[in-house]
């Protein structure tokens, strides 16, 4: 009776045979490369200016699926687990096992479970219909002839090569996985080409049931095994089952070099998109970043940013838009978020007054206590250091950082000029009149971008010339125009360069310090709550920001410990090549300089031409001896807020040069008066004299009021 039915089903699949044969002309299989033409991976790639891949962004978050792969690019262990699981006369058939469906019906006929029919191209063909290779709903008798059919037809129009890396491509897999790529990477951390004989059986083990718990499918595995030839032993298998399967729904590892630039660059699905980004220099910013951060979380510290830019093109080689491990806001894009910007606009003040003939590098400013009227109350700024150090010049002033001057000379040069000169080195966030900031922009009030200020930075490198960053390869270059005469360029890089004019307020050793020729410029935020540091090779501009995203105030950080480590190890590792000075431009001379009296040695001094001069005489020397500070009569107010360590006032004369002048206070002498003193302030009335050769020569009289209390310290 057996006999008779197995000979009936066999006589049936011969007529079905026959019948998908004559009629498989009316069937159409799509075209090979258009089905690998149409794959979309889930994800797109970001690829650095090399072509590498520097990050990945997933798009489509109902499945998951990477990169369509040639048959040539997957491990031959899988191959032949696959071909052992699914279908052993897959090089033998064309398209439909008739020995394997005559056995399956023979065996649904005995009352035994169906399957084990299908051949990969059958369930390649549900996989281009949509309908899934394992685990559909069952087929009609007459849906199961169109699927034949369809596989007939396929096997007709593609090779066994062609359908074997479709359908290694086009699988679904555990979880969300389709496709081998997929699998591969999220269950083993590999490419399909770097499997090995464990990995490729239990991979194939999968396939009839995806989800099916890790000891059902080490078991199927195991058997896998023998019939590919593999020499395995089950109980290593079931290990690797319970190690790898359980990893299955995780994110694969993907490279996650440049979030921010992916957000704003990937857009489609599978898309590739080359970037101007240098892997190797976004490793090192990223690395450097962190590892400062690091070193300052015990300072309250938690994010950073930076770029760096190339000077000649524009193009942005790194692009850290978050850093640090302790950082709470990850996703927020540091590069182009705006904060305050403290002193690092000083150097486009300097330069406009030089451009404009209102100071050399050799002209003197005064830094002592100053009170601004702005119409709505006094404007009273304070160095950073809460110390001032009298006469100085324009070089010491702007590599120092120090403040006061910096007011003065805006004063003089005007707050709507200067705001309107920032806007042309790009500070796009500019937009309010110059009476809106005040002259407190010139310490930085404006809240500004770390990519705006790379770009202004550059600017000055490339000796006053602007020009749009770029940060994708071949997009137009951007016509360059003049923010600042190339003379003015020069000199103030001439002096963020020096590290004797900087030595004042930061030392001659420390991060800034670089043994090659670099200009370089820290800042920090009121309330410390940004830290910068902002500098330039002749072919590289770095800048980065430390801070809190969520804007905290940060503790005992200051321009040379915050920001200026990292910046310092990116431009040390950016140095191919010794970096002597820039030539000057034509319209700049150097010329000897003497000072008179000697507040600064005599030098070598770089003048615009028509400017020069050989000798600097402070204003007043010649004249009346007089009290230059305090003015008479001024009302001091210590802050409570400042440690009494750090609150000076400047007793500062002039007009005494070759006296033997002293100062008397409160009746009782207190030192010469050739130097600017600076007096721990004692609350209460007060009275000042200038006295030589026994004779009062001037007197003020002045208050201080408050007490302050100790409080720890913090440098800009």
């Amino acid at each position: 009776m057996r006999v008779l039915r197995v000979t009936g089903v066999l006589l049936v699949l011969g007529v079905a045979s026959a019948f998908a044969w004559l009629h498989v002309g009316g069937v159409r299989a799509p075209a090979f490369e258009t089905v690998r033409d149409g794959w979309r991976p889930s994800a797109a790639y970001l690829l650095d200016r090399h072509g590498e891949v520097i990050h990945v962004r997933r798009l489509d978050h109902r499945v998951q699926r990477r990169p369509w792969v040639a048959l040539e690019q997957v491990s031959p262990p899988l191959v032949r687990a696959v071909l052992a699981a699914e279908d052993r006369r897959f090089r033998d058939h064309g398209g439909v096992d008739w020995l394997a469906a005559g056995r399956a019906a023979a065996g649904h006929l005995e009352g035994e479970p169906a399957g084990g029919a299908s051949t990969l191209t059958m369930q390649l063909v549900s996989l281009l219909e949509g309908t899934g290779g394992h685990g559909g709903q069952r087929r009609s008798p007459l849906q199961k002839i169109g699927q034949m059919r369809a596989a007939i037809a396929l096997e007709r129009g593609w090779t066994k090569g062609q359908i074997l890396e479709a359908y290694l491509n086009l699988v679904s897999l555990r979880g969300e996985l389709q496709g081998v790529p997929a699998a591969t990477q999220a269950l083993f951390g590999k490419t399909p080409e770097g499997l090995d004989e464990a990995e490729s059986a239990l991979l194939a083990a999968v396939l009839p049931s995806p989800n099916a718990p890790p000891m059902v499918v080490a078991a199927r595995a195991c058997r896998i095994a023998g019939a590919a030839g593999f020499t395995l032993g089950c109980a290593d298998l079931e290990a690797l089952a319970r190690e790898s399967l359980s990893r299955a729904g995780r994110p694969a590892l993907e490279p996650a070099l440049a979030p921010q630039v992916a957000t704003t660059l990937l857009r489609e699905p599978g898309a590739q998109v080359a970037s101007t980004l240098d892997a190797g220099v976004q490793r090192l910013a990223a690395e450097a970043l962190r590892r400062q951060l690091i070193d300052l979380s015990g300072s309250g510290v938690r994010d950073g940013a930076a770029v760096v830019l190339d000077n000649a093109t524009g193009e942005v080689l790194a692009y850290v838009g978050s850093a640090g491990p302790a950082s709470r806001s990850r996703e927020v894009d540091g590069v182009a978020a705006l904060r305050q910007a403290g002193s690092t606009l000083k150097p486009f003040l300097y330069g406009l007054a030089i451009e404009r003939g209102y100071v050399t590098a050799a002209s003197l400013l005064e830094d002592s206590p100053v009170q601004v009227d702005t119409g709505v109350g006094l404007y009273v700024p304070q160095n950073y250091d809460r110390d001032f150090k009298g006469t100085v010049s324009v070089r010491t002033a702007l590599a120092s950082s120090l403040n006061v001057p910096a007011v003065r000379l805006l004063m003089l040069a005007g707050v709507e000029p200067f705001r309107d000169r920032l806007r042309d080195f790009g500070y796009r966030s500019l937009g309010q009149p110059g009476e809106h900031y005040g002259y407190s922009l010139a310490l930085g009030s404006a809240d500004v971008s770390l990519l705006d200020q790379a770009n202004a930075y550059r600017a000055l490198a490339n000796g006053g010339l602007w020009s749009p960053v770029r940060l994708r390869p071949g997009e137009p270059a951007g016509a360059a125009r003049r923010v600042l005469s190339a003379a003015a360029a020069h000199i103030v890089s001439d002096i963020l360069a020096d590290a004797a004019a900087r030595a004042p307020t930061f030392g001659l050793d420390g991060p800034l310090a670089t043994g090659y020729w670099a200009a370089v410029k820290t800042g920090t935020s009121k309330n410390l709550r940004d830290n910068w540091c902002l500098g330039y090779s002749r072919d590289h501009t770095v800048a980065v920001w430390v801070g809190n995203f969520e804007g905290d105030a940060m503790r005992d950080v200051s321009g040379t410990s915050g920001a200026a480590p990292a910046w310092r190890e990116v431009m040390d590792a950016l140095q191919g090549r010794p970096a002597s000075p820039p030539v000057a431009p034509p319209g700049v001379v150097a010329a000897p300089v003497r000072f008179e009296p000697p507040v600064e040695p005599a030098r070598t001094e770089w003048f615009v031409a028509g400017t020069e001069t050989g000798r600097v005489q402070l204003a007043g020397a010649a004249g009346r001896p007089r009290i230059a500070a305090p003015p008479d009569g001024v009302i001091v107010a210590l802050d409570p807020d400042i440690p009494a360590g750090n609150q000076r006032l400047v007793f500062d004369a002039e007009g005494v040069h070759g006296l033997q002048a002293e100062w008397v206070l409160d009746g009782e002498p207190i030192g010469p008066a050739g130097e600017p003193v600076r007096w721990a302030p004692v609350p209460g009335r007060h009275r000042l004299a200038l006295r030589a050769g026994g004779r009062e020569l001037d007197a003020v009289a002045f208050r201080v009021r408050g007490v302050p209390r100790p409080r720890l310290s913090a440098a800009d």
